[in-house]
């Protein structure tokens, strides 16, 4: 049974412990996933979710931070395709609900409902973590816009029912003139140009955009608010990506225990005083991850309007230590580590994107850094 002492800290509520409790026992009876057809295993998992009521948590005026934290971690310790399927049912409509119109809102009784599926298209082939960069226009075009342009490396591209875009409407430079769309997939001039595939499957796409025409009601704000809106979606769900790391690392960590029963040289590896050590390092980034990411969490839920600070530590933090303690199972569970297939194998294919999507570990050290000294 993995540590959920975590769970009386002072950060959460009786819901939240209800909550996991009950993700808990539907975690069990349904994962992990068959992923022989990753497409297909994403649309039966956010229609199961969706159906369990676990969705409703992912969007919409009530956004609980805590509780997409829990989630995530709860979901990831289990199945990281579960996981993923969660998080871009919030992350890619998480623009509608923080700014979305009521026209928009429709769109979150399907995605909440599991119906449908959501992308967020940020990144571009020459601009990933410096959004301001973005070369994709939108041009007025009579009560029109006309967008014409390219994403890449777009989580869902390919199976999305719905797509937030982000384009250059020209208010201003750089981050200035960007706004946000949303987009139906069926939309005439939106293709699907590539699948691409990584480490750890996931679905993946390039698409482009040649004269797609959208009505002005498909912006989500006001003309030039897209870098403010990408920024504060990103803020909320920078935290909940440091929580898919620490279920990553609470399952390795719960993966090494089992091993370090196995005997060696005699007694059980557990007696080991190197292995003792790696243990309490494991077990050490694990509670101080979480403490960064719940505090960050509880921050936001308390009414705080940006955590850019915060986020950013517990995503640097949880991510690059989750692929530490990793990386530990792995040489503690030595051939068995490494053999396709196992469950610490796939762990350590999975971590190593999250330190690198939603704004690289490099990126999240220039935010802090520049929070800090903007405090001084």
């Amino acid at each position: 049974m993995p540590d959920k002492s975590f769970l009386n800290w002072p950060f959460f509520e009786d819901r939240h412990r209800l909550l996991s409790a009950g993700l808990e026992n539907w975690c069990a009876a349904h994962l992990p996933a068959d992923h022989s057809d990753i497409d297909a295993a994403c649309i039966s998992l956010v229609a199961a979710l969706g159906k369990a009521g676990f969705l409703q948590h992912s969007g919409g005026a009530d956004l609980d931070v805590r509780t997409l934290c829990i989630i995530r971690e709860t979901l990831a310790r289990h199945d990281g395709l579960a996981d993923f399927s969660f998080a871009m049912q919030g992350l890619g409509m998480g623009t509608v609900s923080l700014f979305g119109s009521d026209e928009q809102r429709q769109w979150l009784n399907k995605t909440r409902a599991g119906t449908a599926l959501s992308a967020f298209a940020l990144t571009e082939p020459a601009s990933g973590s410096d959004v301001a960069n973005i070369a994709t226009r939108a041009e007025k075009s009579g009560n029109d816009y006309l967008l014409n342009g390219e994403k890449t490396w777009i989580s869902n591209g390919g199976i999305a029912d719905i797509y937030t875009i982000f384009a250059r409407t020209g208010e201003g430079e750089g981050a200035r003139g960007l706004s946000a769309f949303l987009v139906p997939a069926d939309t005439p001039g939106f293709n699907i140009v590539e699948r691409l595939e990584t480490i750890a499957p996931h679905p993946l796409a390039r698409i482009e955009f040649d004269n797609m025409r959208l009505p002005t009601s498909a912006m989500i704000g006001a003309p030039g608010e897209g870098f403010k809106i990408a920024m504060a979606v990103l803020d909320v769900f920078r935290a909940t990506v440091g929580a898919a790391a620490l279920g990553f690392a609470r399952r390795a960590l719960d993966e090494t225990l089992n091993r370090a029963e196995r005997q060696l040289f005699g007694a059980p590896l557990a007696d080991l005083q190197m292995v003792q050590g790696h243990i309490a390092d494991m077990a050490l980034d694990i509670d101080a991850s979480a403490l960064l990411i719940y505090r960050a969490a509880w921050t936001k839920d308390m009414g705080a309007t940006r955590i850019s600070r915060e986020a950013a530590m517990a995503k640097l933090y949880a991510t690059d230590t989750a692929q530490n303690v990793i990386d530990k199972a792995v040489q503690i569970h030595g051939g068995d580590g490494v053999r396709k297939g196992s469950i610490v194998e796939s762990l350590y294919r999975e971590i190593r994107a999250l330190r690198i999507y939603e704004g690289a570990s490099d990126v999240q050290k220039i935010i802090i850094a520049r929070q800090t000294l903007g405090a001084k």
